[in-house]
């Protein structure tokens, strides 16, 4: 392939947004001192009206923040059967009788149990896992030079995003771990306020694992979770604009690329629910006092992978790809107030 096939597929106009003009005026300088006043580029200023600085990094993190603190925060109920069904299918067969049964037992308000570790963990969670993608996908962008950065984008997105992830399930796994036990625990064995729920699993640490037992779990299920989630969502994104809304994106209003990114976001969080599925119901398997003790292994054995696959997977589906869809409208709707723009979608040649 010749050394630009790469940038013949960009559009002119995002392909001069990525190249850093070049000094022409050599006349009279040797060929070294020319290539002195050469520009090399850089990814975070490859959009000179918007470049990639310290301003622009701390918006996405707070962006990130606010899309899956509020969006997780606000599906709390479904999470509550969803894990409830993968803790104990015998009793909570499916999403609709198992808001039922945890209502006619425990009160309207038991199905919005552990809402305030999931506020604060998945805040602490979407903070990192935008913000330091933002970070990553500069970062390798820049190791690996312009024409593979654009020829190669899905490997950089999936490169950026697990990286980010990494970091966001550490801030995650102590609210994760106290949130789940405080919503599949029979109710009066477990303290439903957070106060007092932490100072149990901590107490208890030895049983409970906490504060750290379920990051390998945790990280088994959310690093492919989010490379499908930011892998699918640009590509779904670049579907759209080449397939369907055909016009150069930046003709179509605010309201018509935030529509865009939500749909782009629910497709895309449908595969993300799809491929972490078993690691999501392993995570809720470690809650179960039965399992104190036992192995990753051992838990999966005992369950079965088909049921590790396909228990709670319905209300899953429903709640991550809404979740996925909303986090996404939320963090671009806080981009375009902030004058960052959409996300994605830039490199479809029109």
């Amino acid at each position: 392939m010749a050394p630009n096939a790469a940038m013949d597929y960009v559009a002119p106009e995002i392909r001069a947004a990525y190249t850093v003009p070049f000094s022409r005026e050599v006349f009279g300088k040797t060929p070294i001192a020319s290539a002195l006043e050469t520009k090399q580029w850089d990814s975070r200023y490859a959009n000179p009206a918007i470049p990639h600085n310290a301003s622009y990094y701390t918006k996405c993190l707070i962006g990130g923040m606010l899309g899956c603190g509020l969006t997780h925060t606000a599906v709390t109920p479904l999470d509550v059967v969803k894990c409830n069904m993968q803790t104990n299918s015998a009793k909570y067969k499916s999403l609709f009788s198992g808001l039922s049964t945890i209502m006619k037992e425990e009160g309207s308000a038991a199905v919005w149990k552990g809402w305030f570790p999931t506020l604060v963990g998945y805040s602490a969670q979407g903070m990192f896992k935008f913000g330091l993608n933002e970070i990553f996908k500069d970062t390798y962008a820049n190791l690996v030079g312009e024409d593979a950065a654009i020829k190669y984008r899905p490997v950089l997105w999936a490169a950026a995003s697990g990286s980010a992830e990494v970091f966001a399930d550490i801030a995650l796994c102590p609210f994760e771990m106290v949130k789940v036990k405080v919503q599949t625990s029979t109710p009066g064995t477990f303290p439903t306020d957070f106060g007092s729920a932490l100072a149990k699993m901590q107490a208890n640490s030895a049983d409970t694992r906490f504060p750290f037992g379920s990051l390998v779990p945790l990280w088994s299920r959310q690093i492919p979770y989010t490379i499908a989630k930011f892998v699918g969502f640009e590509g779904v994104v670049e579907m759209f604009y080449k397939k369907v809304f055909t016009k150069p994106k930046n003709e179509y209003n605010k309201a018509t690329q935030l529509s865009i990114t939500f749909a782009s976001g629910y497709i895309a969080g449908v595969l993300c629910a799809l491929v972490s599925q078993p690691a999501d119901n392993l995570v809720s398997q470690l809650s179960k006092q039965e399992n104190r003790g036992k192995g990753f292994g051992q838990i999966a054995k005992e369950v079965g992978m088909a049921n590790l696959f396909t228990k709670g997977l319905v209300a899953r589906v429903i709640m991550v790809g809404t979740l996925t869809g909303l986090q996404w409208w939320i963090y671009d709707t806080w981009k375009t107030a902030m004058g960052l723009g959409t996300s994605g979608g830039s490199a479809v040649k029109k």
